[in-house]
């Protein structure tokens, strides 16, 4: 991987780590389907009507928007609202990279290097840590919604590799022209019409404002920019080496949680989140390469 993919991840993962404090009063207004069906939709017209479909299997198409747009995101948005505290949201969601790495070595053969392997848990330990201390804050089924939402964006992540697409922007947006009709169903199923039409009559109310400024940042910098460069890294590297950056998202999302939201992490958080930080980089580290005088020793003895 090299240093400017580093960056990259790095950048994405601020404006993710930034994501959850704006679903905060995104969520505080409209109902949670409901906001999904919105979020995507809004994206999806302009997709269909400006942008060239890209080149790739339907099939990946469509896994990529039900898992990574529609699994991820309902779970997600689900959980928030049913008390899933906004800083531990931020680091169970991360449960993704190792769901990818499994993923990725289950169904695309790609090889774990040692030190890769070690990175992956002392950063999945040091997220353990943290939930372990702070699980005593949230609700089982809360926590067990996060945890699917997860695994959907790992599959989501497997289903974007295996697409390959010629460009990865086209592919993140197409994306989005899944998930709005199942998730406007599934709120009008269970949350109703006459929820969904008050959140749309009550936006010139403060709450309104703040949740469509929250919706403004989901929207634009973290599906449509963040997803995009995403898309792109997973495209370009190896699932296993760009999958664990995802682990350092809690640790901006526990310091914004702080910050705008008074949610005070306990020291051993803190130790914690420094481990989560370490593992990611040694597990992104790229695999030892052979020298090139044992490379040409290795062809002269042959």
């Amino acid at each position: 991987m090299s240093p400017r993919d580093r960056l990259l991840a790095l950048f994405v993962v601020v404006l993710w780590g930034l994501n959850f404090i704006a679903m905060h009063p995104m969520l505080g207004h409209f109902p949670p389907l409901f906001a999904g069906a919105l979020r995507f939709a809004v994206i999806a017209v302009p997709t269909i009507l400006f942008i060239p479909r890209p080149k790739v299997p339907l099939r990946w198409l469509i896994g990529f928007g039900l898992w990574f747009g529609t699994g991820q995101f309902a779970f997600l948005f689900i959980a928030l609202t049913h008390g899933m505290p906004t800083g531990l949201a931020s680091l169970v969601l991360q449960a993704s990279a190792p769901f990818t790495v499994l993923l990725g070595g289950l169904f695309l053969r790609e090889p774990l290097s040692a030190r890769q392997l070690t990175g992956i848990l002392a950063a999945v330990a040091g997220m353990g840590v943290i939930a372990w201390h702070r699980a005593e804050n949230a609700a089982l089924l809360p926590v067990v919604l996060t945890l699917l939402g997860a695994l959907s964006w790992a599959a989501g992540n497997i289903c974007s590799r295996q697409a390959r697409p010629d460009n990865p922007v086209h592919l993140t947006l197409w994306m989005s022209v899944v998930p709005p009709i199942p998730m406007l169903t599934l709120s009008t199923i269970f949350e109703g019409p006459a929820a969904q039409w008050h959140s749309l009559a009550t936006l010139g109310t403060a709450g309104g404002l703040a949740g469509l400024a929250g919706f403004a940042y989901v929207v634009l910098i973290g599906t449509v920019l963040g997803s995009s460069i995403w898309t792109v890294l997973m495209r370009r590297n190896p699932a296993n080496v760009v999958a664990p950056f995802s682990l350092l998202v809690p640790v901006i999302g526990m310091s914004a949680a702080f910050v705008v939201l008074d949610e005070t992490p306990a020291p051993v958080e803190v130790l914690a989140g420094a481990v989560v930080v370490a593992g990611v980089l040694v597990g992104s580290l790229p695999r030892r390469q052979r020298s090139a005088e044992a490379r040409s020793a290795e062809f002269v003895s042959s």
